[in-house]
């Protein structure tokens, strides 16, 4: 196991990303930009922490560790407009938001 693998924030992300594989192709004719941008953006979370993991500069970590933080919180408005469409349960939008907050919020310590 690589070290960002056992970091609590990459376990939450990737717990998030697995939420949302279902919400890929559940919406309306004519929201499959939405869809596309739902996957890129939860892929994106993962994906940057790695790579920030491996990154060795403290500024360099931050700045990689915020662009993650930036796809968490457009992920949250996703799911504000999926949510306004009626293409998620309840259940589903709200362990998104909650996983979402933990993210973000673990996110932030690590950009400092």
């Amino acid at each position: 196991m690589l070290t960002f693998q056992r970091l609590d924030v990459y376990r939450s992300s990737i717990a998030f990303f697995a939420l949302c594989a279902p919400l890929f192709d559940c919406v309306p004719r004519g929201f499959a930009t939405l869809a596309d941008q739902l996957r890129r953006a939860s892929m994106s979370i993962p994906l940057n922490i790695a790579e920030a993991a491996g990154r060795t500069g403290r500024d360099d970590k931050a700045r990689t560790y915020a662009i993650a933080r930036g796809s968490a919180m457009e992920c949250a408005a996703i799911l504000d407009v999926y949510k306004t469409i009626g293409s998620i349960e309840r259940e589903t939008y709200q362990r998104g938001t909650e996983l979402l907050a933990r993210v973000v919020a673990m996110l932030t310590r690590l950009c400092l």
